[in-house]
């Protein structure tokens, strides 16, 4: 099945390359080439230092340790540094500098979409931007064509160059929030630490941002591809970052087998996926249903693979989809009980109750009673559990957070609230065999956000108890309510606890 929903380059190669192919050059071209050469790495690459610091998403109150790393970036039109968002991400001090330039310049985070791993940064000293040049934008650079990649790798102080090879380009997975995933491009050019950010450049222009390695292989490096890019920024426009739109739909390909195809009532000649599920509050919950098979999307055929033909490529059909902005529209086709029928699917995030991908730049919520604190659940708090997370955490959750859209049948739940740590205190140290359970009901009260906790434990309680009761535990959670009130402050206290309430309504 597949859904959508869910981680320095120099022109001085390709000039080579020209040297050594054309018969002779006038002087004016050896000076132009010298001048690119130069605008390339000293006038348009820079230096991001770095300071950042996480939450702690079991006690969320708390930060980690500060951490501090290299990253690169380049000048694009409009006085603005284009980086990745996994530079900046929960940044705490953010400098720039220019190669050969001592002075470092202190720096702000303008926009940053951590869904495609770019971000725009800019310095509000005017000096520094007296001698730098922008660079321009390409289209995405074809199969078996050279490109180079320049940065700051391992953080040098001066820029470095390397070649490669284009050699893949397909939709794959942005590994900064661990679950989106969008075009990307493959090549052998070495991208490590400190080159996240630079450009990648193919004949004088910009072809993608360097952003991601495998670190299972030798010399297999990532790009965002100018088609995201583009995106990015043409959604920035506005002042405000939406993000790339997810059709909020779950497909098969059915149609490989031809005794399903005919169960669908699809022609021979017709190709598509077949529709599994549909996510609940999505825009496409009162268009498709389950069983439906998706046939075109923008005008695009959808093969059996579940692919397209855009770009001069075959990519999956949810590409036509990321080429809008939140808030357009984009026509489908569709085949019900054999019928073919067409529709308008409006372009939104349709974000899951239970998110897939990491947070950044967000102070998590919580609410901590008598010390047992809530925590919305979210993939922050279940990569507490540690490197091996997927394998180490409840059984529970694991199947929540595979399972989570099909499990949600209600449209009024905004998000699973989990008991994330215990303050211990002799009124609640019984309780740890509930933590990191779901809460289902407070008193009585169905629990749709966290906000709910605190309004239900504002009730009067049944028989002098608050009674929390777990999603898939029959047994119920009993706190005496006067000792919990008694109580509260002074553990608050104890533990350094600044406030019980942190969360948006």
């Amino acid at each position: 099945m597949k859904t959508r929903n869910h981680y320095g380059v120099i022109l001085a190669g390709w000039l080579s390359f020209c040297w050594m192919t054309l018969p002779c050059r006038s002087a004016e071209a050896v000076a132009a080439v010298d001048a690119a050469e130069d605008l390339t790495y000293e006038k348009s690459v820079v230096m991001l230092e770095i300071v950042q610091q996480e939450w702690d998403y079991k006690t969320p109150w708390k930060q980690s340790e500060m951490g501090r790393g290299v990253g690169t970036g380049f000048i694009i039109d409009g006085k603005r540094i284009l980086t990745n968002a996994h530079n900046v991400g929960n940044i705490r001090y953010l400098e720039v500098k220019k190669q050969n330039v001592a002075q470092r310049f202190p720096a702000r985070v303008v926009f940053v979409g951590h869904d495609c791993d770019l971000a725009i940064v800019a310095v509000d000293d005017p000096n520094f931007y007296a001698d730098l040049i922008p660079l321009e934008f390409g289209d995405i650079p074809k199969a078996n064509t050279k490109v180079t990649t320049c940065g700051f790798p391992l953080g040098g102080r001066q820029v470095s160059m390397t070649e490669g090879i284009v050699s893949r380009i397909e939709v794959g997975s942005y590994s900064h929030t661990q679950a989106d995933m969008h075009l990307l491009v493959q090549t052998d050019a070495a991208i490590n630490p400190g080159n996240s950010g630079g450009p990648v450049l193919q004949d004088g222009k910009v072809v993608g941002v360097a952003f991601q390695g495998l670190q299972s292989a030798d010399n297999i490096g990532f790009m965002i591809p100018t088609t995201v890019i583009e995106h990015f920024l043409t959604d920035v426009n506005d002042g405000t970052y939406n993000g790339f739109p997810s059709s909020g739909i779950v497909v098969f390909e059915g149609l490989h087998n031809p005794a399903y195809q005919a169960y669908c009532k699809i022609p021979q000649f017709v190709q598509g996926v077949v529709v599994t599920f549909v996510q609940k509050n999505s825009t496409a919950e009162n268009i498709v249903q389950a069983g439906d098979v998706l046939t075109q999307i923008g005008g695009y055929n959808i093969d059996n693979d579940g692919m397209i033909k855009i770009y001069g490529l075959k990519l999956d059909w949810s590409e036509a989809l990321e080429q809008k902005q939140v808030g357009q529209s984009v026509e489908i086709t569709f085949s019900r009980d054999g019928k073919p029928q067409t529709a308008t699917l409006r372009a939104a995030l349709n974000m899951p109750v239970l998110p897939w991908g990491l947070q950044f730049d967000v102070k998590p919520q919580y609410y901590v009673y008598a010390g047992l604190t809530f925590t919305p659940l979210s993939r922050n708090y279940l990569q507490t559990f540690g490197r091996n997370w997927l394998t180490d955490i409840p059984f529970t959750l694991r199947y929540l957070f595979h399972n989570s859209l099909q499990l949600n049948t209600d449209p009024n739940l905004k998000e699973f609230v989990v008991l994330s740590e215990i303050l211990p205190d002799e009124i609640n140290t019984w309780c740890n065999p509930f933590m990191s359970k779901v809460v289902e009901q407070v008193n009585g009260r169905k629990i749709y956000s966290i906000a709910d906790i605190k309004e239900a434990l504002k009730t009067t309680p049944t028989e002098g108890c608050h009674l929390f009761k777990f999603l898939g535990d029959d047994i119920q959670l009993i706190l005496d309510a006067d000792q919990a009130a008694q109580k509260h402050n002074a553990i608050l206290e104890k533990y350094q606890v600044p406030s019980d309430t942190y969360f948006t309504k």
